[in-house]
């Protein structure tokens, strides 16, 4: 059985994996320590961490331990399959505002991977590629040479799921620029991962067997200094969906980008999948639809707030979205331009919706304003007393029935194609 080297300063971490070890039957519990990881914030454990790696990959499996320290790489990492490297952390942690005086000195009260490799390279590898049923967990990922007061420098993805089950769980993504890339794999779980990515937080794609991301919180705690938040509301997404054949996605946050969510057809395809619990907060756009399947997005109580930006708008459906787009128990609020912007050939439902504020300058603008598809409006709350919905001329079909009103209804019917309202109570 390996021994844990145990250096003074990381006592409590050490225990954690010497009470694994202990209950360990075989000899697969590592310490990265046991293969020269330094943990000091500037010697190099990109070798160090790949070697006990590698060992556990080769011995068909096994649990890496991290133990407290701030370790510094200027490599990446590949973990074999079956293989969890695995922190101090037991929850998510979090670092609010420990960047606000804009100094570089690292955390000192976890783990924590100091990220340095490809600065300026998009295209570059993931800081930590996961295989087929290898997991991440309880670690801080933090990228020592962005500056939380300017634009952002670009870098890879801090993390890339592949093969069967890969698994990222109590992860805090403090800044990277790009978070995790849950593509081309088989049954992801994301559970319990916060932090601030800066470009894009979550993307999924490729995926044939079911996904599932789960209590997922992005809000702006490394830094709201001006030209960095500035950057990321004008370029920033939260969770973007390409192809996912159902995709779960339950109790999820994001503040402060220029989209929330995002889906998108890529060369795989489109999402469908059942979003539950879902919110954006102080987006330019809370949620945007290019394209999803026909078999459906369904979207339960989510809460969506928009108020900055050019067009500040909860939900915008494009010109080229075919499939259908479901929102039940939904609330939209928020000082912003309209409601939703409605467009394409698809079905887009609102049921049981509530629909706060909208029109923010007076100038006259519908809260729903639908230009294509087809539209079901039904047992929702208008609650200004403001024009409520415009139904353009290439509406196909509408039913716009039993929604309360404030005021008297101002419903703009241009459609050529069938439209029902009835039952419609305003006052």
């Amino acid at each position: 059985m390996k021994r844990l080297i145990n250096p003074p300063r990381a006592a409590s971490a050490i225990l954690l994996c010497a009470a694994a070890l202990a209950a360990a039957a075989d000899t697969d519990v590592y310490s990265v320590r046991d293969f020269g990881a330094k943990g000091d914030s500037k010697t190099d454990d990109t070798a160090a961490f790949q070697k006990a790696l590698d060992t556990a990959g080769r011995s068909g499996g096994g649990v890496v331990c991290a133990p407290r320290g701030n370790y510094f790489f200027a490599g990446h990492l590949n973990l074999p399959g079956a293989v969890t490297l695995k922190g101090v952390w037991e929850s998510v942690p979090s670092h609010v505002g420990i960047r606000d005086a804009g100094s570089a000195k690292p955390t000192d009260d976890g783990t924590t991977f100091l990220v340095t490799e490809n600065r300026g390279k998009e295209d570059g590898a993931a800081f930590i590629t996961l295989g087929s049923g290898s997991t991440l967990k309880g670690v801080v990922i933090y990228y020592p040479e962005q500056d939380p007061a300017e634009a952002p420098s670009p870098y890879p993805w801090a993390i890339a799921m592949r093969g069967k089950n890969p698994a990222v769980l109590a992860v805090e993504l403090l800044n990277p620029y790009n978070g995790i890339d849950a593509g081309q794999n088989e049954r992801h779980l994301i559970r319990d991962v916060h932090g601030q990515p800066l470009r894009r937080g979550i993307f999924v794609d490729s995926i044939y067997d079911i996904g599932r991301i789960e209590n997922v919180h992005f809000n702006p705690w490394w830094s709201m200094k001006p030209r960095l938040f500035q950057w990321q509301q004008e370029h920033g997404e939260a969770f973007i969906f390409g192809r996912s054949d159902w995709q779960y996605v339950i109790n999820t946050f994001c503040f402060g980008y220029n989209i929330g969510y995002k889906f998108v057809k890529t060369a795989s395809g489109v999402c469908n999948g059942n979003f539950l619990g879902i919110g954006a907060d102080d987006c330019y756009t809370a949620l945007v639809v290019e394209n999803c399947a026909p078999m459906a997005l369904l979207i339960s109580n989510g809460e969506f707030v928009s108020f900055h930006g050019p067009d500040p708008t909860m939900v915008r459906v494009e010109a080229g979205n075919a499939g259908s787009v479901r929102f039940v128990n939904c609330a939209f609020w928020g000082p912003c331009n309209q409601i939703a912007k409605i467009a394409g050939k698809g079905t887009v439902g609102f049921s049981d919706c509530t629909f706060v504020e909208w029109d923010r300058k007076g100038e006259g603008r519908h809260a729903l304003q639908v230009a294509g598809g087809t539209v079901m409006v039904r047992g929702c709350e208008f609650q200004a007393d403001k024009a409520q919905i415009e139904l353009g001329e290439k509406v196909r079909r509408a039913v716009i029935a039993d929604n309360i009103l404030t005021g008297k209804p101002r419903i703009m019917n241009s459609s050529k194609g069938t439209v029902n309202l009835h039952d419609n109570a305003g006052n």
